[in-house]
């Protein structure tokens, strides 16, 4: 059977492709350039796991992890004081206004670096990382930056975010030289890039509007079969229709491949060889329209086919007890481009460590995949064990490695 470069390109737009190849990575063990796997410290890890968990939810009742969690800051949550405001014309139109948010809002999502903050003009609280960068969506969505009607801000409009200007983003996330934020430029220029996609698309986000991201939700739901949907199916239809955002970096047969880097170690005898799709961000973005969906009256299965995602909170914990080791201690010290084999090493292993260390913690929690998802697992967690153990190492509380990022990864 012959395979065209476009199926084999296609063959990576998927959660399984990202589970596939983090495991082969895994399997490599002492013949790994960068590093070194010490499994025997997997049980330490999901000790600390368990521990933040039942410190956080001592019920073990865990929300899917998803940027919703993020505008819930400190025990006010900034999303559901607008759901409970709002006089929603159906659960249809509050399903598209959480997507319009979401879909922005994860896009935004990229490492803030250590030195900026938010205020949030009500209170004056300062708000910072990834909390920060959500509310700072939030403000900017409830006060109708990426909306063409005046009267109507909870919405974003393709048109809007096509000519978005930098200076828009730079004023809404309060940048400046003593407040700087990681590659504004960048973050601008993917917000353009998700207008012009969906401006191009009206047969996807403009099926019940004109377009917009939020129009996602109409095209999805289309898709559900008997009021249901594999969390799979959002993730690949997020890889199709949204693929285009992404800059320019691997295609194959024409088709982008997104966030997908290569490493040579990594040999499957085809033209996909040395390619290692991870997804992060549209994983990421697929976990966090799982709940729209389900407000929306519509059952979101298989939640566990998608992978744990391949982030330096999640790949921090690791590197931070021991689980990985830097075979060249020095390479902490320097820093790394999103690109470079070491880094795409250090994801690939962080998605397929994360799925041994959920064994491990439902086995401890008597529990199952149905009632502790990996979703849950991330939010419990590893994301949050992963940043306690960061503060705890880390004056600034930053990753273990030093990423050079450009906005769009991490």
């Amino acid at each position: 059977m012959i395979v065209t470069p476009e199926a084999a390109a296609k063959s990576l737009l998927n959660a399984a492709a990202v589970r596939d190849r983090a495991h082969r990575m895994l399997a490599l063990g002492d013949s790994l350039p960068n590093f070194s796997v010490d499994l025997n410290r997997l049980d330490a890890a999901a000790k600390l796991v368990i521990d933040t968990t039942r410190a956080a939810y001592p019920s073990l009742d865990v929300p899917f992890h998803s940027r919703w969690r993020h505008f819930d800051i400190d025990g006010f949550d900034y999303w559901g004081e607008i759901d409970q405001a709002m006089a929603w014309p159906s659960p249809e139109e509050k399903a598209r206004t959480a997507f319009d948010l979401a879909i922005v809002s994860v896009l935004l999502d990229a490492g803030s670096g250590p030195g900026w903050r938010f205020r949030y003009p009500v209170s004056g609280e300062y708000v910072t990382r990834s909390e920060g960068l959500a509310l700072a969506s939030l403000v900017m969505f409830r006060d109708c930056e990426f909306s063409k009607w005046p009267s109507y801000p909870l919405r974003v409009d393709g048109s809007i975010l096509a000519e978005l200007p930098d200076t828009k983003l730079v004023r809404g996330f309060q940048v400046t030289e003593q407040n700087p934020l990681l590659n504004v430029a960048g973050r601008a220029d993917l917000l353009r890039r998700l207008g012009r996609t969906v401006m191009a698309k009206p047969e996807v986000f403009g099926r019940a509007d004109t377009p917009r991201p939020g129009g996602l939700f109409d095209h999805l739901a289309a898709m559900a079969k008997g009021g249901k949907i594999e969390a799979t199916t959002i993730l690949s239809e997020v890889l199709t229709h949204l693929g285009p955002i992404w800059p320019s970096r691997l295609t194959l047969g024409g088709v982008a491949l997104g966030d997908c880097w290569r490493h040579a170690s990594l040999k499957t005898g085809d033209e996909t060889t040395g390619l290692v799709p991870l997804h992060k961000l549209s994983q990421w973005l697929s976990y966090s329209l799982i709940e729209p969906l389900q407000w929306a009256g519509i059952e979101v299965t298989n939640i566990d086919g998608l992978t744990g995602l391949a982030e330096y909170r999640n790949g921090g914990l690791f590197i931070d007890t021991g689980v990985l080791a830097l075979r060249d201690p020095a390479a902490a010290q320097r820093e790394h481009s999103v690109d470079a084999e070491l880094v795409v090493e250090w994801r690939a292993l962080t998605v397929a460590l994360l799925d041994k260390l959920a064994e491990i913690v439902r086995k401890q929690l008597k529990m199952d995949r149905e009632s502790l998802p990996l979703a849950k697992i991330l939010q419990g967690g590893t994301w949050t064990a992963g940043r306690a153990i960061a503060r705890q190492l880390r004056a600034d509380g930053g990753p273990p490695l030093k990423i050079i990022s450009d906005g769009t990864v991490f």
